[in-house]
């Protein structure tokens, strides 16, 4: 294993370049876990009649051979953080559970879903929020299957943990979320285009803090003699 790429944005905020199977064993038991990782769901939807390429296997004209295959790894995340909350936990043989978030996207036939569903180890009712893709708008679409801002926060405020691990860190949604909202953040992601995208969209969220929530302090800087 090759030591990963390490970017310290803030105290508390760390990002990691690599491969979430290698990096995990080496990180301590985060306080919770809010990802959403590949759920396999190319291998079902990579043709058309005629065997050409959907519009849903694409992104930037090429397929998304990463979500050929739902990573075994997740079923371990309720090891990892007392708090988990996975989207497309729905495709994973993860245990039962009662507390599943729902992400009603209000604008029918826009995309392959009219919702999607996230699950949690969270002993409460199930829960829902409205959000139309229409948001990516104006945030900007980074990653193909990037969430819009609003729904990860609300799945943040759903946890009480201080430090929010996303081990599919895509391009940082999860950790704009988590320093938005006053917490640390670990973020791991195998991509190094993806990787670049996270630090330079989280780095922006720590310059424009919530005035009502104390932002992560700046990273100590080594002397060096």
């Amino acid at each position: 294993m090759m030591a990963p790429r390490v970017e310290t944005l803030a105290e508390g905020v760390t990002l990691y370049h690599g491969d979430c199977r290698e990096i995990l064993p080496t990180l301590g038991k985060a306080d919770a876990v809010v990802t959403d990782p590949p759920y396999g769901m190319n291998a079902t939807t990579a043709t058309m009649i005629g065997g050409k390429p959907s519009r849903w296997s694409l992104w930037e004209g090429k397929p998304l051979s990463w979500d050929n295959e739902a990573p075994p790894i997740v079923l371990t995340f309720p090891q990892l953080a007392n708090e988990v909350i996975v989207w497309g936990g729905n495709f994973f043989a993860l245990p039962i559970v009662r507390g599943w978030l729902v992400w009603n996207k209000i604008i029918r036939n826009f995309s392959s879903s009219v919702c999607e569903l996230a699950w949690t180890n969270l002993d409460r009712p199930i829960d829902a929020f409205d959000c139309s893709h229409g948001e990516l708008a104006s945030e900007g679409k980074f990653y193909p299957t990037q969430k819009p801002l609003s729904l990860i926060c609300w799945c943040v405020t759903k946890t009480s943990g201080e430090t929010i691990l996303d081990p599919f860190m895509g391009s940082g949604t999860t950790g704009i979320a988590a320093v938005k909202l006053g917490r640390k953040f670990i973020g791991i992601e195998i991509e190094p285009k993806y990787f670049d995208i996270a630090c330079c969209r989280i780095s922006e969220a720590l310059k424009q803090p919530d005035l009502f929530i104390e932002k992560p302090k700046p990273a100590k800087q080594e002397a060096f003699l």
